[in-house]
């Protein structure tokens, strides 16, 4: 499977609604403290938006939820890991990305066979607080070194200006917040992503 190496990430289906039509082709929803009832809900809208829009549609966390709504794609903390049932994730067919942060996690998250495996955050980041310092470009050629052909997501603190560099430090794909979501103006701002990123490819196959 390749995926698209613009991988936004958003925390409600509004904004799906909002930018997936731009041109978006693979997406994440990453929804927190809401009742079941309000996150199947999310999730099954977020299904349909992007079944429509030939989007990729990963879902953050909730992999019960993801396989009952016929989801076929989701990305696991390393918290996250603790309490999934791994078999029954693979058993459903789901595809799985893994969030690593040092060597540990990212020994086990091969230990999983991902569809992906990202490191972050690459640099300062406000969206969480996180224990880790920033990684830094140089760890990504290091992380891609390891992992071979597993697709390599850079996230944290990441913007249209850093992209090139972040490519060219090792990601294969680069996932984005506070860039779009805290931006006067979201919709010319996913523009100047899907430029860069389709821009990313064309060099890829020219190289």
């Amino acid at each position: 499977m390749v995926l698209d190496p613009f991988y936004p990430i958003f925390d409600s289906t509004n904004w799906l609604r909002r930018l997936v039509p731009l041109g978006i082709k693979l997406v994440q929803l990453r929804i927190k403290d809401k009742s079941e009832a309000e996150l199947r809900a999310e999730i099954r809208a977020a299904r349909a938006l992007c079944a429509a829009h030939d989007c990729q549609l990963i879902v953050n966390d909730y992999w019960q939820l993801a396989l009952e709504e016929g989801c076929d794609f989701i990305h696991l903390g390393q918290e996250d890991l603790d309490e999934a049932d791994l078999g029954a994730i693979r058993a459903g067919g789901l595809k799985l990305g893994v969030s690593s942060h040092d060597e540990a996690e990212l020994d086990r998250a091969l230990a999983l066979k991902p569809d992906y495996i990202a490191l972050g955050p690459i640099y300062p980041t406000i969206l969480k607080k996180m224990k880790w310092e920033q990684q830094g470009l140089p760890r990504l050629g290091e992380w891609k070194a390891r992992i071979g052909d597993i697709p390599l997501v850079g996230i944290g603190g990441m913007s249209v200006e850093r992209a090139p560099g972040v490519f060219a430090a090792g990601a294969d794909i680069v996932s984005v917040v506070t860039d779009i979501t805290l931006n006067a103006d979201p919709e010319a701002r996913v523009r100047e992503w899907i430029d860069i990123t389709r821009a990313h490819v064309t060099d890829k196959i020219m190289a």
